[in-house]
Order: structure tokens, then C-alpha cells, then sequence
């Protein structure tokens, strides 16, 4: 019985390695939207050499360059995403605890750690993805501007609130 028990729990030990198949698919997806954001922002400049036609590239500028910031910033999710697992599940990453230079925001302690990273993110999306939609809004009643500056006043809400937790976490580090 005691055979059993060992070979069975180093069995569920070892499927913690599945975790890979998520690790490596947002890697993999992440370089996808990288190279999407880049032809987000280079496809109206092939369109203004092959058409010459200067106001579409205007109007198309700058969505392309907000679309390309939706895409960067969803990429870099992915990216973060990828090392949280690998941390949490895998083993911690040597070349990312030696570097001194390397940013506090890739190395993840523990699942609180990884979703506040994330959540942070996701505040920094909806901020880019509401102000591509309000370029794009007709605004034609009184009652859309007063929709528009509540969607304003609860993202600068989200922004500070995580900010200040941020805050808090770097006082509380010093005391």
C-alpha cells in the first residue's frame, strides 16, 4: 500500500509540469500580439507609400498606434503571465535573481503577488481600449458626456487605488 501512496503522489507531483503547456502557449501567443502590434502600427505606413494618400494615413495613425498599445500591453500580460507560472509551479527563475538590473515586476513570489501584477495590467488595458473607443464615440446626447466622464472618473479610481496599494506596499517594506 505504501508503494502505491508513493508512486501515486510522485505522480501528482510531476503533473505540476502540465503548468508548461500554459507556459510555453502564452509565450507563444504573447509573440504573436507582439508582431501584431507591430503591424498594427506599420500597415498605414505601407498604405500611405502605396497609396500616397496622406489623410488616410492620418485618420488611421492614430488607431493603429492605440490598437498596437492594446496589443503590447496584452503581450506583456502573457509575458508575465508565463514567468508566474513557471515561478509558482515550476521552479524559480536563476537568471532573474541574479540580475540587479532586472525589474521587481517579473519576479513572482507567490499567487497574490502574480495577480496583483496582473491586475494591474488589465487596469492599464480597459485605460488604453476606453480611450481608443471615446476617439471613435459620437457623442450626440448630454447624457453620453456624462457616461463618458463617470468611464473617465472610474479609471483614474482604478488607477490611483492601485497605485496607492503600491504605495503602501513600499512604506510598509521600509518600516
Amino acid at each position: 500500500m505504501r508503494l502505491l501512496e508513493i508512486i501515486f503522489e510522485n505522480f501528482l507531483w510531476k503533473s505540476r509540469l502540465l503548468v508548461l503547456i500554459a507556459v510555453v502557449m502564452s509565450l507563444f501567443a504573447s509573440l504573436l500580439l507582439f508582431l501584431a502590434g507591430v503591424y498594427e502600427i506599420i500597415y498605414p505606413v505601407i498604405k500611405l507609400v502605396d497609396t500616397g494618400d496622406y489623410e488616410i494615413f492620418q485618420r488611421k495613425i492614430l488607431a493603429s498606434v492605440i490598437s498596437s498599445l492594446d496589443l503590447f500591453l496584452i503581450a506583456t500580460f502573457l509575458i508575465i503571465f508565463s514567468l508566474g507560472l513557471y515561478e509558482l509551479f515550476i521552479s524559480k527563475i536563476d537568471p532573474a535573481e541574479r540580475d540587479q538590473r532586472s525589474s521587481r515586476i517579473l519576479i513572482v513570489r507567490n499567487l497574490e503577488d502574480l495577480k496583483m501584477k496582473l491586475g494591474k495590467i488589465v487596469i492599464m488595458v480597459l485605460s488604453v481600449y476606453f480611450f481608443k473607443q471615446a476617439l471613435f464615440f459620437n457623442f450626440t446626447q448630454s447624457i453620453d458626456f456624462l457616461f463618458f466622464g463617470l468611464g473617465l472618473v472610474s479609471i483614474a479610481l482604478a488607477l490611483y487605488l492601485s497605485h496607492r496599494e503600491h504605495l503602501e506596499e513600499k512604506e510598509h517594506k521600509h518600516h
